[in-house]
């Protein structure tokens, strides 16, 4: 019998099991993301340009860019209001090129690689009557030319697309 079955290391697995179970159902990847303003989901991000065959793998970035879009837009919505955001597609910035290193992905960031973020909102009031609507295709081809605001962050060019889209949807923050 090897040894890793021993019964002090069964528990072991048994309690790292039951954490980790624990605390991915308080923060369930895909889950909504909310706060006092804004909600943020996605429809179908298997089907998603970039997402590909490699959901599973490459999912925690959609998450950082959902729980963007929320803390971003929450200081653009009006009090007694709330936004809901469906994130329906995303393509990032660049390209993985795995051919250009061996076991790594390699993103390659060119000036016909823009990002592209689709989606869907409706900015309603504390009873359920709806403000403003619409479906958005957010894009920019020049985003190499463009100052970085999220220097160093890898959605970083995502991020500027929600900024902008933010600013010119809403207009400047309210708080």
């Amino acid at each position: 019998m090897p040894m890793f079955f021993t019964p002090i290391r069964r528990s072991a697995l048994c309690a790292l099991l039951f954490v980790s179970a624990a605390c991915g159902a308080a923060t369930a990847p895909g889950a909504p993301v909310r706060n006092d303003r804004v909600e943020v989901s996605y429809r179908n991000p298997a089907g998603f340009s970039e997402m590909g065959r490699d959901f599973g793998v490459r999912r925690d970035w959609l998450d950082d860019l959902s729980a963007y879009v929320a803390k971003r837009a929450a200081s653009a919505v009006p009090p007694g209001q709330r936004l809901l955001v469906t994130i329906t597609d995303v393509q990032r910035a660049g390209m993985i090129e795995p051919w250009r290193r061996a076991g790594t992905d390699l993103r390659v960031v060119r000036d016909t690689t823009p990002p592209r973020i689709d989606l869907s909102f409706q900015l309603v009031t504390a009873d359920g009557a709806v403000v403003k609507e619409g479906v958005r295709e957010l894009r920019d081809f020049a985003f190499l030319t463009r100052s970085m605001r999220h220097r160093g962050d890898l959605l970083s060019y995502e991020k500027n697309l929600v900024d902008d889209w933010v600013r010119q949807e809403f207009g400047a923050s309210r708080r």
